[in-house]
């Protein structure tokens, strides 16, 4: 199997210049600190439909010949390459249809249709989504533009790589989020020529090991089934080119749980200012648990933006949890005037702050002169949950 050259993913950046823009690279106190890692954040979530999947889109489709394209390409996804392809075909007129899962989030959905692109949506997973869409470029004839596993694109993916060299010529260790491993192949492959003492770090969700599970195997081993909050990576199985090259290249590939991409993405918004979907902010979830060794400067790359605003409320309010300052309580209180007012004291008395009260008289669990209380509450921190708590339970509230 031949491995990419750098000159051919310089060739892939000449190409695909006009339709990508340039992507910050920004520095950031709060993750540095929180990390104990000078940590620079590479916003690719800024490039062009919000993820760096327009950049192996257009590396490919940019070789196609005049016949293939006046005939079309199909892909599958799970938002973000269906983006790209259909953003990168549109300036030059190819058709294109896209193949996603059911439950593939609205607003990528949307956005991917808004480019131009027939969206066809079926299957509950990016496999059946694949598989449909191979059928119809058999079917129809027509050029199959893979989300990671073709030379064109893992390409185009590196030419981020490329990027990250100009803009950090220090950099001594890359850290990048993992699903297929066309974007890992392409940065490891273009840094790995120019700079090759640079430290490469792959990082997958846990839910979704795959590329783990094929480097211990030597050989690409699917998974059954994925499950994870990082739509975006939870890819099954991983490219077979894609591995040669992470292979060849990538110093580390680690796993990070759901639990530690919330808290990225909580940290992003809070101290970063920045809005990234749980896949995008994988990378920085394992900066922060700090189990991989990163030489400094270390270079994060936050590889996509789209996140559904609901999902994204739901996450900081569950990293909100996670860091304990967002926390729900149950108790029951003696049906009377004032009983709720008198909890609600003791809250205040403690320092924790109402975000919502629900009041219920009907219960089996309820006595005929109680009532149930549930509680959000804000807090500031696990000790003042803890301060909190033990002080309700001492006069005389049962929690839950």
């Amino acid at each position: 199997m031949d491995l990419l050259s750098l000159a051919d993913i310089e060739a892939a950046a000449q190409r695909i210049r006009p339709l990508v823009q340039p992507t910050p690279v920004e520095p950031s106190r709060a993750v540095s600190a929180a990390s104990g890692v000078r940590t620079l954040l590479k916003c690719e979530h800024l490039q062009r439909t919000g993820s760096f999947k327009i950049r192996g889109a257009a590396a490919r489709i940019t070789r196609l010949s005049d016949q293939e394209r006046a005939r079309g390409v199909v892909c599958a996804s799970a938002g973000n390459h269906g983006q790209g392809v259909a953003l990168s075909a549109a300036g030059i007129g190819v058709p294109v249809t896209v193949f996603m899962p059911t439950e593939a989030p609205l607003p990528k959905v949307a956005a991917t249709r808004g480019y131009g692109a027939e969206v066809v949506q079926g299957g509950d997973s990016f496999a059946d989504a694949y598989a449909a869409s191979t059928q119809r470029a058999e079917q129809d004839n027509v050029t199959y533009v893979h989300p990671f596993d073709h030379p064109d694109v893992i390409a185009g993916q590196g030419t981020l790589g490329l990027d990250v060299l100009e803009q950090v010529p220090d950099v001594a260790s890359v850290v990048v989020p993992v699903g297929g491993g066309g974007l890992l192949a392409g940065v490891a492959t273009a840094i790995a020529a120019r700079k090759p003492d640079c430290r490469i770090v792959g990082v997958e969700a846990a839910g979704a090991a795959a590329l783990s599970g094929s480097l211990a195997a030597g050989r690409v081993t699917p998974w059954d089934s994925v499950s994870s909050i990082a739509d975006g990576i939870a890819v099954a199985r991983p490219g077979e080119l894609a591995l040669a090259h992470v292979r060849q290249h990538v110093d580390e590939v680690v796993t990070v749980g759901d639990d530690a991409i919330v808290r990225a993405v909580l940290l992003l918004v809070e101290r970063a200012k920045q809005v990234v979907e749980p896949a995008g902010a994988a990378g920085l979830a394992a900066v922060l648990d700090g189990g991989v060794t990163l030489p400094q400067p270390c270079v994060v790359v936050l590889s996509g933006g789209n996140v559904d605003p609901l999902l994204l409320v739901r996450l900081l309010q569950s990293g909100m949890g996670e860091e304990g300052r967002y926390v729900s309580l149950r108790t029951r209180l003696q049906d009377r005037p004032g009983a709720l007012s008198t909890l609600l004291a003791h809250i205040a008395g403690c320092g924790a702050n109402v975000i919502a009260v629900n009041h219920h008289r009907l219960g089996t669990r309820l006595d005929l002169h109680q009532v149930e209380v549930a509680l959000e509450l804000e807090a500031r921190g696990p000790e003042h949950i803890r301060e909190l708590t033990h002080a309700l339970v001492e006069a005389g509230y049962p929690l839950q």
